[in-house]
């Protein structure tokens, strides 16, 4: 893993993501880019030199905020990017060739029921740029335990599993592949590939309504550290994802969640 990203929004914990996003970076001897979007809608005549007055004032933020953590030695990059969120994140992703996306819950402070904020929430739903979902003032410590709870094993994008298989090789991590038999189960669901075998420790089987639901269920037996899911289009987060924010209430975690491309 050479290059990480960490999206920089308005939230109280902004200098505690920073912290850990450099903390994990330095894990991998990794570049840092530390980035904050901005868009500016006006009318056409007006406000001429509005773009730039907030270029300056927010890169004047990020270079605070880098000022205020230990960098330790991490090679940090700081930009300004102009344009809708989405689309500007990919083309950076894509310029920089970001190997992850390091996001928090909520980039703005937003109310505490919420897990994740419409910004963070769009990240995740959006793109297919693999992402670490860091818990609200985690402290970086070295992944040992790793659950990843699918409900089809089937795998066809090539490379899709890479950021599993950096964090698991670097941190000497175990891995537990949980496979929930949910309605919509197909009876190839459950074969794994050579790729995926050789990252498993151990399987787990269950039969839940969601791949949520099994999570929950086991949860606790397994101790993970990190929980990791993928994008699919009826994924882990499918309602959920419907709209941007997601509600405690519907899901929580406080342990980081690596959030994998698609495999199909």
């Amino acid at each position: 893993m050479k290059n990480i990203l960490v999206p920089v929004g308005s939230s109280k914990n902004a200098l505690s993501h920073l912290q850990y996003a450099v903390d994990f970076a330095k894990a991998f001897n990794a570049k840092l880019y530390v980035v904050q979007v901005y868009n500016v809608y006006t009318k056409a005549g007006t406000m001429i030199k509005v773009d730039h007055i907030i270029e300056r004032e927010s890169k004047a933020f990020l270079n605070d905020l880098v000022s205020k953590i230990d960098t330790k030695d991490v090679d940090v990059v700081v930009k300004t990017l102009k344009g809708k969120l989405i689309d500007t994140l990919e083309l950076a992703c894509k310029a920089a060739n970001i190997d992850l996306i390091l996001v928090e819950p909520r980039t703005n402070s937003i109310k505490d029921e919420v897990f994740l904020g419409k910004t963070s929430g769009k990240i995740i739903k959006q793109t297919q740029i693999p992402a670490l979902i860091v818990p609200e003032g985690e402290v970086f410590k070295p992944i040992k335990h790793i659950l990843m709870a699918v409900k089809s094993a089937v795998i066809k994008k090539e490379n899709v599993l890479q950021p599993l298989k950096y964090i698991k090789d670097q941190f000497k991590a175990d891995a537990n592949l949980l496979l929930v038999k949910t309605p919509y189960y197909n009876e190839d669901d459950f074969k794994l590939n050579s790729d995926l075998q050789s990252l498993i420790s151990n399987t787990i089987y269950s039969e839940n309504a969601t791949t949520y639901q099994g999570v929950l269920e086991h949860y606790r037996t397994t101790e993970p550290d990190m929980l990791c899911v993928v994008r699919r289009k009826r994924g882990f987060f499918t309602k959920k994802w419907e709209k941007n924010v997601i509600l405690k209430k519907d899901f929580n975690s406080n342990i980081p969640v690596l959030v994998l491309s698609g495999l199909k």
